[in-house]
Parts: structure tokens; sequence; C-alpha cells
């Protein structure tokens, strides 16, 4: 596995991402920047107040708050729900990241108990979420990515946050990527972030930031939510670097997420017609895929290695093995369009040859 890392690393083009993550990320979106502006200091000041009230407008939110990361936001807003419900439960599917990436720091560091909704390899129901006891919270996933970045419909959407508003559940967005949801449901942000009573968004995800997330609601929350940022340490004495990333890095791509979302759809076209490969949705509903291959990655990375290496194209990083086959993630953006057509045939002429 640590050779099809390296082979990965070593092209000269990628399919995945915006291209090879390093410090011209900074040096690119600090560009425009002249040196005498006033930066933040402890989450006040000229940089930062005005992307807040910039976000929160773009998401028809009345207030939000600058985190620099995702993990301190999401918590936080569980956290302030559950205080302000009475209420020390809360739900999510069983692969958010609350529950597989961070360690139970949720529960760990606050009072909350935590409530798993569905199946693993699905998304939850109606019907599931109407048969949870009385919660504070609900947490969605916009798309869910652990099992491929797959959504429900905007009807769906609809119906959940009708049932929670009527049952007085407070709903929130991990909308990490959610601007990359916006053309499948052909909606605005707005529009999607008023299904829920909090939102929260990644500047580094699709958007290729450096780091940083917004936390947006009601104006009472978000004051909350200030609190515990200092409490969690998140009031750096500046921010300005994650927040001119985050700004330039949202302006620069904002219009780019159609291209992106119909590039994956016909990438994973391509990859289903072929032997021994599938997708996971078939169909993708924004940039995000799941990528399959039949075998075990002990079998395969030796092939994908080969393709890499005389290709130049760096199409897999890592395999995860499955139950008969193996998986990688990929989510396509400015890398994907800067790929010679000629090299991504030949690809795809490899591929075909090795796995028929």
């Amino acid at each position: 596995m640590s050779r099809l890392r390296t082979t990965f690393q070593q092209s000269t083009g990628q399919v995945s991402g915006h291209g090879k993550r390093n410090v011209g990320v900074l040096t690119a979106a600090f560009a425009a920047i002249e040196d005498g502006r006033s930066s933040d200091q402890y989450g006040t000041g000229p940089f930062i107040e005005p992307f807040e009230q910039k976000m929160a407008d773009l998401l028809g939110m009345e207030e939000a708050v600058f985190f620099p990361s995702g993990t301190m936001a999401q918590q936080i807003a569980l956290r302030i729900w559950s205080d302000e419900t009475g209420n020390r439960t809360v739900a999510y599917h069983p692969l958010c990241h609350l529950e597989i990436h961070e360690q139970d720091g949720l529960k760990e560091l606050h009072p909350i108990q935590t409530l798993l909704v569905g199946e693993a390899d699905r998304l939850m129901t109606l019907d599931e979420i109407k048969a949870l006891p009385e919660i504070a919270c609900l947490l969605l996933e916009l798309p869910q990515r652990e099992i491929g970045g797959v959504a429900p419909t905007f009807t769906e959407l609809e119906a959940i946050s009708r049932h929670c508003r009527e049952r007085g559940i407070r709903l929130h967005l991990d909308g990490a990527r959610l601007f990359e949801m916006l053309p499948y449901y052909q909606k605005t942000a707005a529009e999607i972030a008023a299904l829920f009573d909090s939102v929260y968004i990644s500047f580094y995800k699709g958007l290729g930031g450096i780091a940083g997330a917004i936390l947006a609601g009601p104006a009472a929350f978000c004051q909350t939510a200030r609190i515990w940022k200092r409490r969690y340490g998140g009031d750096l004495i500046s921010l300005y670097p994650y927040i001119v990333s985050a700004d330039h890095y949202y302006e620069l791509r904002k219009d780019r997420m159609g291209q992106y979302y119909e590039n994956a759809k016909q990438l994973a076209e391509r990859f289903n017609a072929l032997p021994g490969v599938f997708t996971t949705p078939e169909v993708p509903v924004s940039n995000m895929f799941h990528l399959h291959f039949s075998g075990q990655s002990d079998e395969v990375s030796p092939k994908l290695e080969q393709i890499q290496e005389t290709t130049g194209i760096g199409l897999v990083g890592y395999l995860v093995d499955k139950d008969g086959y193996c998986s990688t993630e990929i989510s396509l953006g400015d890398a994907y369009g800067k790929l010679a057509t000629d090299r991504l045939n030949e690809v795809f002429e490899q591929l075909d040859q090795m796995f028929s």
C-alpha cells in the first residue's frame, strides 16, 4: 500500500482534488492582500467580522461564527442545542464524523448521549427518525461521505425538517460539502439551510482552503457559540490566515461546483463501463463518489501502481478492503480539468486490460 501511495504522490497530474496541497495554497490566497492591513484579534476585527457576516447572509442565517476546525464547531453546536432543550441526547448516522473520527470527543467533553439512526451502509429514513425517542438534536450530513457521497432528495429533506420542527427537535446540518451539493439540488445555500436550525460548512473540502469552518444559526445560538469557542481555545490571537484563504478559495471556486458535478457523473459512467469496476453511487449526486475494484487490495494495488507509473496520472492513493472488493474515494476539483485527454484515455485503456 505504501508503494501505491508513493506512485500517487509522485504523479504529475491527479484525478481528485485541486492539485497537490503545499504552501502555495496560502501564498496564492495572500497575493492580493496588502501588508499594512490590520489583522483580527481574538475573534474580532476587520478580517473576521465582515467575513462572518458574508457567510451568514449567504446561508440566510442571522449570524455566523468562524472556527479553526469543523470538529470544534459541530461539538459546540450539539452542546448548545442540548442545553437549550434540556435534553442530553442527540442523534446521527452510524458513520457520522463525530462518531468515527473524533475519538468520542462529544461524549467525553460533554454530558451528551448519542443515538445512531439507521444502518451504516445506507441513509437514515424518515420512518427511523420518527421512531426516535425525545432527543435534543438530529444531525444530518450532506452528502453522506462515508457511504459514497449519497444524499436524500430535497423532498425528503423537507419532510425531515417538518417532522423535527413539529417535534421540537433541533436539526443541524453537517454541510462540510454543502456547496458541492447545490448543483444536484438546484437550490441556493440559503434555501437548503432554511430547513435547518444550524449549519456548519468547511473551507478546505471542496473549496480547497487551508482550514477553517463556519457555524451559522440564530443570533442567540451564535453568541453562545462564541463563548464555547473561547472555552475550546478556538479564539487564536489571529485567525486571518485561515480567513483570507477561506474567502479567496470560496470566491475562486463557488461557481465551479456545477462543472465538478458534471465531471463526476461523466467519470463515474466511464468507470462503471469497465469490467470489475463500479462506483457508489452509480450516478453521483455531487463531485464525490466511491470507486470500487473487484478483488482485495494486495491484488489490485500492483495493477494501479503500474498504471500510475506509466501514465503519470494519480488515480488512487489508498485502498480499503471490503467483502470481495476494495474501495477508494474520488472527489473532483480543478485537477481533473487539467488532465490531458490522451493521458486519461490511456488510464482507462490500461484499466480495461488489467481488470478484464
